[in-house]
């Protein structure tokens, strides 16, 4: 009986995770697709919670009340802006439960039998390797996204050939391990080994590439749970870290896209590490042209149709709901309004449409670049909000630029261009924006929110 219900609560629990992953794929479905993989998840953990090789309940139950602890205020008070490096650390935790299943089970198997088979001891290895992989490198993205750790490529002359040599021995050392499982110490290196080299593989990536090495490194922690399934015998394991580890690596093929990279360049080209001199020759000679709120207020108010780009800059400023107030207030008056959401917008996938979703904007309105990106010629103004290198024009016309051959969004192809921003600082890939120099761009400087809170005001005197 008791087996019949953990075998039905796995069966329930997959099926809600492939419906979840499933409903994230639409932004209206996105919310309930969440709900459903956290009840896929409680049925996970109370079939796992009836398994009989459990003696002691007393561990397991210390480490549910630190798990809600230390998950709810992650999940209910971190601000949007921080949801990346958010994200970075629930892997960590994540590939550090799969490296210390592994680690208790080979320490048991090894204490109380003396040996492992070949086949266990390989999936155990497989696991474990990933999972430290894993916990090094999702500290270092964390760090870096954070600014905790400098986000520039942290390179040294010869680093992919000594990457290399620790990946072999730890490979080294995954093999002896498998043909003689005793050898504790070689077991226990590759672990400190397999650390070292997570962070040795991320140090060197810019902070702009962080949202592909996190989906990357999301692919190996699902792997390792995967292994750790096969490892231990548990099924849901098994499904629900392919779940993750597919879809990790799809996205990060997904990203690269977008951002018009390979995966090698990601890994091993230290993007924006020769930024500088690139942004310092790009602004020489030219100026930008700024305007006041009632100007903009005016343009805004007699346009037929508004464009509107979110950015990072607009979840730092929390102003996504006057966002969708002023784009209340230019319907109202007749024009038409449509937010453009580039697919790496902010720092992380989906970032904006949660934001825009939050402000109860109509799913309706939110458009994909390649669905948009053919109606800004016809575009009285692109609202630029925050956003930077995804209407940077450089990617198209400046083959030494670092993001050259990237997608963006037309913004540059709009009768008239307004960008809010605070200053003139660069984006996050280093460089500068040639937009914001363009004879049609207007800069209204400040923050986004007070800024959009003038424009509501002034345009319901115009």
């Amino acid at each position: 009986m008791r087996e019949t219900f953990i075998q039905l609560s796995y069966l329930i629990a997959s099926v809600l995770f492939i419906l979840g992953l499933r409903s994230l794929t639409r932004p209206d479905k996105a919310r309930v697709g969440m709900q459903m993989a956290a009840v896929g998840m409680l049925f996970a953990i109370a079939g796992t919670l009836l398994n009989h090789t459990i003696v002691d309940y007393r561990w397991i139950a210390g480490g549910l009340v630190i798990g809600v602890v230390i998950g709810y205020p992650m999940g209910m008070w971190v601000p949007m802006t921080a949801m990346p490096q958010r994200i970075a650390l629930s892997l960590t935790f994540s590939a550090l439960a799969a490296t210390l299943v592994g680690i208790a089970e080979y320490y048991t198997d090894i204490t109380s039998v003396g040996t492992l088979s070949h086949g266990k001891m390989a999936a155990l290895n497989f696991e474990i390797m990933l999972g430290a992989i894993t916990v090094g490198g999702t500290i270092v993205a964390a760090g870096k996204l954070q600014e905790w750790i400098t986000s520039k490529p942290v390179t040294f002359t010869g680093q992919n050939f000594v990457n290399a040599l620790v990946f072999l021995g730890i490979a080294g050392l995954f093999v002896y391990t498998i043909v003689d499982p005793t050898q504790r110490w070689a077991f226990y290196t590759m672990i400190g080994s397999s650390v070292i080299f997570g962070v040795m593989l991320v140090m060197p990536i810019g902070g702009a590439d962080m949202p592909v090495v996190v989906a990357l490194l999301n692919s190996y922690s699902g792997l390792a749970s995967c292994a750790t399934g096969f490892a231990i015998g548990n099924v849901i394991l098994i499904i629900s870290g392919s779940l993750d580890g597919a879809s990790g690596f799809i996205l990060s093929i997904l990203m690269s896209k977008a951002m018009n990279r390979s995966f090698t360049n990601v890994l091993f080209g230290a993007f924006g590490s020769q930024t500088t001199a690139i942004a310092g020759r790009t602004a020489e000679g030219l100026s930008v042209r700024s305007i006041g709120v009632e100007d903009a207020a005016i343009q805004l108010a007699y346009a037929q149709l508004v464009i509107v780009i979110p950015g990072y800059g607009m979840a730092v400023a929390q102003a996504q709901h006057a966002v969708r107030e002023l784009a209340e207030m230019i319907e109202a008056r007749g024009g038409e309004v449509k937010f453009a959401v580039h697919p790496v917008a902010g720092r992380m996938p989906g970032h904006m449409n949660v934001l825009l979703a939050e402000a109860n904007v109509p799913y309706d309105k939110l458009f994909d670049m390649d669905e948009v990106n053919g109606d800004f010629d016809r575009a009285d103004v692109a609202l630029v909000i925050g956003a930077n290198d995804v209407v940077n024009p450089a990617a198209r016309t400046d083959p030494a630029s670092p993001i050259y051959g990237m997608p963006i969004l037309n913004a540059d192809r709009a009768k008239s261009v307004i960008v809010l921003k605070r200053g003139m600082s660069a984006g996050f890939a280093g460089i500068e924006n040639e937009l914001f120099y363009d004879k049609r761009t207007s800069m209204l400087f400040g923050d986004a929110k007070a800024s959009l809170t003038g424009l509501i005001a002034e345009m319901k005197n115009v």
